[in-house]
């Protein structure tokens, strides 16, 4: 099997932080530059009428893969539940951490330099029948985290929970802050709490995220 020469997961403080928008822009960004890349959705669940813009197909145009590539299609499941469960209310067969690892394994082209697997929900959230997506991260023993978080009220408590999750695994966490606004005096503070007295690599600008990948 051949594997990315660098592996990121991509987690999120929860749902609906901008995991994959930030997974998608950062893989383009990255194409743009020349640096082969490709994104792993291990297992997605979505409402039926999302059908077109899934995680999987959002990524798949940002990397100009096929979206039953970067989520096999047994892995896709229609109804807005964490994926265990949704496979459970859909009546299909249950999934482990093992399965998504070994089928992602598998799934790589050759000669990729970076790899993004994004997780889905929060570090915490059902992932597989038995584990969630620090389990599945262990497994796959990336080089980098890249925690995506909302810039604004509630995020230092969010982060911190979510990098506390993460550290057990030793392994590196950037904290990228998602719509943040240099104008915005809170997501100013924030940041430079997270920096400045918590001490964690923060970053604001794709830009940076991508230029941090490239140099990995």
């Amino acid at each position: 099997m051949t594997y990315p020469s660098r592996l990121v997961v991509v987690a999120g403080t929860s749902t609906a932080v901008g995991k994959t928008w930030v997974a998608a822009e950062v893989a383009t960004r990255l194409r743009a530059d020349g640096v082969s890349v490709a994104a792993r959705k291990p297992v997605q669940s979505f409402a039926p009428d999302e059908r077109g813009s899934t995680d999987a197909e959002i990524l798949a145009r940002a990397t100009g893969e096929d979206a039953a590539t970067i989520c096999p299609v047994h892995r896709w499941y229609e109804i807005a539940m964490a994926p265990p469960m949704a496979a459970e209310a859909l009546d299909r067969e249950p999934f482990t951490v093992g399965d998504l690892a070994a089928e992602i394994a598998r799934s790589w082209g050759r000669n990729t330099a970076i790899g993004l697997v994004e997780l889905a929900g929060g570090p915490r959230s059902p992932i597989a029948c038995d584990g969630d997506g620090v389990d599945l991260t262990f497994a796959l023993r990336p080089h980098l985290v890249l925690l995506v978080a909302d810039a604004g009220l509630g995020t230092i408590s969010a982060v911190r929970l979510c990098v506390d999750t993460f550290r057990p695994l030793d392994l590196d966490v950037v904290v990228v802050l998602n719509r943040f606004d240099e104008s915005d005096d809170l997501h100013r503070r924030n940041a430079d709490w997270l920096d400045d007295r918590l001490g964690y690599d923060v970053v604001t600008d794709l830009d940076e995220v991508t230029s941090l990948l490239a140099q990995l």
